[in-house]
């Protein structure tokens, strides 16, 4: 009996092993892809400027981009303008977050509350948040507490009710238990509906950081002296498309590590729950 236990587990273990051997594999040749990829990117688009398929004054190239970078880092430009811009969304992403968590515990705590507010947060959400901008300075005039507030307003209603959903749809079973046992709304919540909200929330989290940067961008390029919205901006005003495109390419950089920073705290949440 006991050999055969084990000649069952030496299976098992083998089978894991080749298992996160394949896996791993796949990782390893996805990411070797996605880096061939860029790199033909990159190289038929240098081609193509170096041959005059294209002209550069317009489209630029990878070398005009880097020489651009490299003269932004070397007048402190590129530290000015990323920093703002990366704090005022890192600022409007956590205001988001915590907003959104309070408003829609609200919501779930008050069954009349949501009947009478969801409406409003419908409406609100499919409006253009572009709309909003104008406005927004209007109220509070040109800075960066303006720009913060154009980040929050396109992802905070969606937000809202993306979590109010998923409160909703906790297990009705373990809240009868809990209620049953003589546990109150507060009990509930904290003990079955934020636990089983985790994937969500950090599923919510992730969309909301590329809102974030969406809304500080249409801030910056309305009411801003500084930030990688205003170079986009300003360059495209004065016809400087190497500033542009290396505005755009350090913003993709932005959202990028955002991104795979959240995605490392979902896995690990998910590794270790």
């Amino acid at each position: 009996m006991n050999m055969i236990q084990k000649t069952a587990n030496t299976e098992i273990s083998n089978a894991q092993r080749i298992y996160v051997r394949n896996h791993k594999r796949h990782h390893y040749f996805i990411t070797v892809m996605r880096i061939i990829v860029l790199l033909l990117f990159l190289f038929l688009w240098e081609i193509a400027a170096r041959l005059k398929w294209i002209d550069t004054f317009f489209f630029s190239s990878p070398t005009l981009v880097v020489t651009f970078f490299i003269e932004m880092i070397l007048d402190g430009s590129f530290f000015v303008h990323t920093g703002i811009t990366l704090f005022e969304t890192l600022a409007s992403f956590f205001l988001i977050t915590i907003i959104s968590l309070l408003f829609s515990t609200l919501l779930w705590y008050s069954n009349t509350f949501s009947e009478i507010v969801e409406p409003y947060l419908v409406v609100l959400n499919s409006l253009p948040k572009s709309a909003l901008a104008p406005l927004i300075i209007v109220w509070l005039g040109t800075g960066t507490d303006t720009i913060i507030v154009a980040g929050v307003s396109v992802a905070v209603f969606g937000s809202i009710i993306n979590l109010y959903t998923g409160f909703k749809q906790a297990d009705a079973e373990k809240l009868k238990l809990i209620i049953t046992l003589g546990g109150n709304r507060f009990t509930a919540f904290r003990k079955v509906i934020l636990p089983s909200s985790v994937p969500l929330l950090l599923s919510n989290m992730k969309v909301n950081i590329g809102l974030a940067l969406v809304g500080v961008i249409i801030g910056e390029f309305l009411a801003a002296r500084r930030g990688l919205g205003y170079l986009i901006i300003y360059g495209s005003q004065v016809f400087q498309l190497n500033m542009v495109i290396t505005s755009i390419i350090i913003l993709c950089v932005i959202a990028m590590g955002l991104y795979q920073c959240l995605q490392c705290a979902e896995h690990w949440y998910l590794k270790h729950k």
